[in-house]
């Protein structure tokens, strides 16, 4: 595990190659942007997407997906709605053998799938896949700040080693052999921290995003439950915590995006704003479609969606939800 190839230099996935140099690590990052690449090999710094921190001159950076496969082990850090053609792109030079480990968190539109099942449908049954999630915030892992996640892997000997190649004294990788749902409490809290964004935007106080947040992770729970995820998981990292921390500050593009909306913005307006992707917003109506098809109710989730893309009006719907009736918790 000694070379390591990153897909995606956004902002997470060039913290992460910070993370992997550290470790000791050979990097080859991957830029869908010539300009990225660019920057990063000749001055040292990602300027578009994580300004002010300065790279390693041995982290190298190349447009090209063929020469970031060749890997020991490559990292997925596409966004959740391109990582279909990210790896239909990758599969022609994909070694047999290589692991992915995927980072985006989301479920793609249309299919409702998992980024898993995505994976494994282009690349292979054959391609051994892990899910790193958890409670992080790329600036912080980029300044060398302590960070735990969750190394999900089903092969226990193989996710152990990819959660060793990684891991540094502020990056650390606990290991989990559940990875649906790792990847379930990754997307749905974005989805979740923009409803918790909405709360602190109209101004309703921190106990009615306690009790979101709570009743959030319930539902989580329950689609996890029918998804056959362990419920351990999404008490661990890459759920309670992963939530929590999402739900809380103002980086989270997420919970930045809901605070506009709660302030009266539109939803066209701030993403007009915005180069980097809020992946909230296009997870919400996949997650509301796959917990439909299993039967399970998620109303806050469904509360999101109808704001994001049935034009509700904001008001009435939270007006709804706090006359749902009360249930047994």
């Amino acid at each position: 595990m000694q070379k390591i190839g990153i897909l995606g230099a956004g902002a997470w996935g060039t913290a992460l190659a910070m993370a992997a140099h550290r470790a000791g690590r050979d990097v080859v990052l991957q830029a869908f942007e010539a300009e990225v690449a660019d920057s990063i090999n000749s001055n040292h710094i990602n300027a578009q997407f994580l300004p002010g921190i300065s790279l390693d001159p041995a982290i190298r950076a190349t447009t090209s997906i063929a020469e970031a496969v060749t890997a020991d082990a490559v990292i997925l850090v596409a966004p959740a709605q391109f990582m279909r053609s990210v790896c239909e792109a990758a599969k022609p030079n994909w070694q047999t053998g290589t692991p992915a480990i995927l980072c985006a968190k989301g479920i793609e539109q249309g299919s409702f799938k998992l980024l898993s099942e995505v994976v494994s449908e282009v690349l292979g049954p054959d391609v051994p896949i892990a899910v790193l999630s958890g409670p992080t915030f790329a600036i912080e892992v980029a300044r060398e700040l302590p960070t735990a996640l969750t190394m999900a892997c089903t092969d226990e000997e193989l996710g152990q080693r990819l959660g060793t190649a990684l891991s540094s004294l502020c990056f650390r990788p606990y290991y989990s052999p559940d990875v649906i749902g790792a990847q379930l409490g990754g997307a749905v809290k974005n989805v979740l921290a923009i409803a918790c964004g909405i709360i602190e935007g109209r101004g309703m106080g921190d106990n009615a995003r306690a009790a979101l947040i709570t009743r959030g992770l319930a539902e989580i729970a329950r689609l996890g439950a029918v998804l056959q995820a362990d419920e351990h998981t999404l008490m661990g990292l890459s759920g309670l915590g992963d939530l929590t921390l999402t739900c809380s500050a103002l980086q989270s593009r997420n919970f930045s995006l809901g605070v506009a909306l709660g302030k009266g913005q539109t939803l066209d307006a701030i993403l007009h704003e915005r180069t980097a992707v809020t992946e909230g917003v296009f997870t919400a109506a996949a997650v509301v479609e796959l917990a439909r098809r299993h039967q399970v109710d998620m109303p806050i989730c469904q509360a999101v969606d109808a704001i994001l893309n049935l034009n509700a009006d904001l008001q009435s719907i939270i007006d709804g939800l706090l006359r749902r009736p009360l249930n047994i918790e």
